[in-house]
C-alpha cells in the first residue's frame, strides 16, 4: 500500500481515524437500500461477493447473512478492524483484503458480484474502478453500486454540494451524476439494468460534521455556504431548519449493472 495518491491516502487516513464510528449504530446500518437493490441483481451460477470499500462490513455482512461468500475489502486496515467486530457478533465468516478500489487485487471473473455502497465519492479514479469491476466480474455478475450523486443537469447545485462536502470532509473527491456513472459503466461493456435516485435525509448538520471530524474552520465555512446558498440549491436539496437543527436532502443514487454473458 506504498503506492497511494494522495486522494487515496487523504481517505486512508480519515477513516483509520474514524473507524469506531461506523459500527452497530451507524446510519449504514440501515441496509434497506441493499435490500431494494438485490432485487435488480440477476441469479448466476455464483455467489461471490467482493464489497469494495466496505467501512464497517455492512453491506457484506448483510449479504453474507443471505449466504453469499463474501471478501470485505477497504483501504483502511481500521475499518477492517472495524467490520471484522461485527462480523464476530453477529456469528458470520467473511475473507478481508485490504486494498484500493482503483486497483483490484483479484484475477478476472472471481466474483458474481461487486458491491460499493457510500464511498465511491472518495475514489481518487471512479473510471478505474468501474473497469477493474468489470474484470473481476464473472460473466452474468452484477454490478452493484449505492452513492451520493449530483443531480443530472444542475451545474450549479452540483457545484454547492462538492464545496460543501470538500470543507466537511477532505477526503471527499467527487459526487458524480447519475448520467455520468452510467457512462463509466457503458464504457467498460457492463449493461445498466437499473437506476434509482432515492432523495436522502441528512438528519442534523452537527452529527455530519462529527462523523468526519470536520475542523471548526471548516464547520464555519460550511454554515456560511448554506448561510449564502441561492434559492435554486436551496430547492434542490430541501434546505431547512427543524428544531433548531440544519437538514436537507441530498441525492442517493442505486445502480445496477450486469457483466454481458459472451456466447
Amino acid at each position: 500500500m506504498s503506492d497511494l495518491d494522495r486522494i487515496q491516502r487523504d481517505a486512508q487516513r480519515q477513516f483509520d481515524r474514524q473507524s469506531e464510528r461506523y459500527g452497530r449504530g451507524h446510519i449504514l446500518a440501515d441496509t434497506a437500500d441493499i435490500e431494494l437493490a438485490l432485487a435488480h441483481v440477476l441469479a448466476t451460477g455464483g455467489r461471490r461477493a467482493l464489497d469494495v470499500a466496505t467501512g464497517g462490513g455492512h453491506t457484506g455482512l448483510y449479504l453474507a447473512a443471505h449466504g453469499w461468500d463474501v471478501t470485505l475489502a477497504d483501504i483502511a486496515p481500521g475499518m477492517l478492524r472495524q467490520a471484522g467486530k461485527l462480523a464476530a457478533e453477529r456469528g458470520l465468516q467473511v475473507q478481508f483484503a485490504q486494498h484500493t478500489a482503483e486497483r483490484l487485487p483479484h484475477a478476472d471473473g472471481s466474483f458474481n458480484l461487486v458491491a460499493c455502497r457510500v464511498a465511491a465519492h472518495h475514489f481518487s479514479d471512479p473510471a478505474a474502478f468501474i473497469c477493474e469491476s468489470a474484470r473481476v466480474l464473472a460473466p452474468g455478475g452484477s454490478l452493484l453500486l449505492i452513492d451520493g450523486a449530483a443531480p443530472d443537469n444542475e451545474p450549479e447545485a452540483e457545484a454547492w454540494i462538492h464545496s460543501v462536502e470538500k470543507l466537511r470532509d477532505p477526503s471527499h473527491h467527487r459526487f458524480l451524476t447519475p448520467c455520468a456513472w452510467q457512462e463509466l459503466c457503458g464504457a467498460d461493456g457492463l449493461n445498466v439494468v437499473w437506476t434509482h435516485v432515492q432523495p436522502f435525509k441528512q438528519p442534523d448538520l452537527d452529527w455530519y460534521f462529527e462523523t468526519a471530524a470536520t475542523p471548526p474552520d471548516n464547520r464555519d465555512a460550511v454554515l456560511e455556504l448554506i448561510r449564502t446558498a441561492p434559492e435554486h440549491v436551496r430547492e434542490v436539496f430541501q434546505l431547512a431548519e427543524e428544531d433548531g437543527r440544519i437538514v436537507w436532502w441530498w441525492l442517493r443514487l442505486l445502480l445496477v449493472a450486469t457483466k454481458p454473458v459472451r456466447s
